[in-house]
């Protein structure tokens, strides 16, 4: 039995299919000239090795997540956003907004009372904006607030400090500014908005797990890569008559003095 009415099975399926697939190249296996493609540090590494206590298959495979989930990042903002779409009331233009709600009774807002749309910028978490960034979103919401009054202009956060509702204070040219229709929203908070459920955003987490797991394992092109830096890298240890460690600063010291150079 489908738990969430917000949204059907077949477009929650559909939109985690599809965020799966925004993955694309970064689901390719890892061979050692795509691991050492912006050069690593192996200094760093074998400090961590030995600081964290991990074996060398441990610090190569989080080398790897790392740099999978620094790229990553776009593909969860997808999800964050996209998903609107298919809930009622909710459009997710080409450009401008990430995300239109309107509601032709009204929506309730803190501090405002009824409005009929909120304009939503999104963000993966709280610190990824700097101050010009902020000022620049701050005034486009200003000018939006001039060009409809009947509407209020959110900062939706997924991963926000707090679950929150709340007037957005920025600071812009030296001077701080506040207006309680240009507000900061915690993405808990915007689900309960546009549902109209306090719970939508867990009820949402709470059936995401199985989904995806259902998705992967029914999926002929979403495959566990396979990557192949360790055994590479064990192949020019051996070769070299050498250690791991001779082999990992190889790739970042090859042509340095008394490592080949």
């Amino acid at each position: 039995m489908w738990e969430l009415d917000f949204i059907s099975e077949e477009d929650f399926r559909h939109h985690v299919q599809m965020t799966i697939e925004h993955y694309g190249e970064k689901l390719a296996p890892y061979n050692l000239t795509k691991f050492n493609n912006n050069i690593v540090d192996p200094i760093k590494l074998i400090f961590d090795k030995t600081v964290y206590n991990y074996s060398w298959d441990e610090i190569i495979k989080n080398e790897i997540f790392r740099q999978r989930d620094k790229a990553n990042n776009n593909d969860i903002g997808y999800f964050h956003q996209r998903i609107f779409q298919y809930m009622d009331g909710c459009i997710v233009p080409q450009a401008g907004w990430d995300v239109i709600f309107t509601k032709d009774d009204g929506i309730e807002m803190p501090e405002c009372g009824k409005v009929k749309t909120v304009y939503v910028e999104m963000k993966n978490k709280h610190n990824t904006m700097n101050s010009a960034s902020s000022g620049k979103t701050y005034i486009k919401m200003q000018d939006q607030l001039l060009k409809d009054d009947d509407c209020v202009c959110c900062l939706v956060e997924a991963i926000a400090k707090r679950s929150q509702n709340i007037t957005w204070q920025v600071t812009v040219d030296n001077e701080k500014h506040k207006h309680r229709r240009i507000r900061r929203v915690s993405m808990d908070e915007f689900y309960k908005i546009v549902t109209g459920q306090p719970d939508a955003f867990y009820k949402m987490c709470m059936v995401l797990p199985s989904v995806i797991e259902e998705v992967v394992q029914a999926s002929d092109t979403v495959k566990t890569p396979n990557d192949t830096v360790i055994s590479e890298l064990k192949e020019i240890a051996e070769s070299k008559n050498g250690s791991f460690a001779l082999a990992l600063y190889m790739l970042g010291f090859g042509s340095y003095i008394g490592f080949g150079g």
